[in-house]
This record gives C-alpha cells, structure tokens and sequence, in this order.
C-alpha cells in the first residue's frame, strides 16, 4: 500500500512499478506537492500495470 500526499510519498519508482497487488491512495492534498505531476503519471503508469489507484476526496480520511 503506497499514499501519497502533500507531505509524504514514496519514490516515484516504487509507484511506477505497483502491479496489480499493489493499492495506491492519493490524498486531495497531494496536488499541492512540487512533484505533483510527476507522480500523477507514475500512477497512471501503475493503474496500466494493474494497481487500484484511489483519488481521495477531501472528506476522505
């Protein structure tokens, strides 16, 4: 299980390469990371390899 958000996230690398075993939970706060898009597209790279990729909303703890 990898989370990412504005303070906190693994390494690009380790999002790149979740598979389908692997659960990635992005946090409403994670936008305001420098680094956002590059992780953006790590995680559109993991949910193509199989991972579930969830977009927390805001109310979402």
């Amino acid at each position: 299980m990898h989370v990412i958000d504005d303070a906190n996230a693994p390494a690009l690398g380790d999002i790149r390469d979740a598979g389908p075993d692997d659960c990635i939970y992005i946090r409403a706060a994670a936008t305001g990371r420098k680094d956002w898009p590059k992780y953006w597209e790590a995680a559109g790279v993991a949910l193509a390899r199989g991972a579930f990729v969830h977009v927390m909303n805001r109310e979402e703890v």
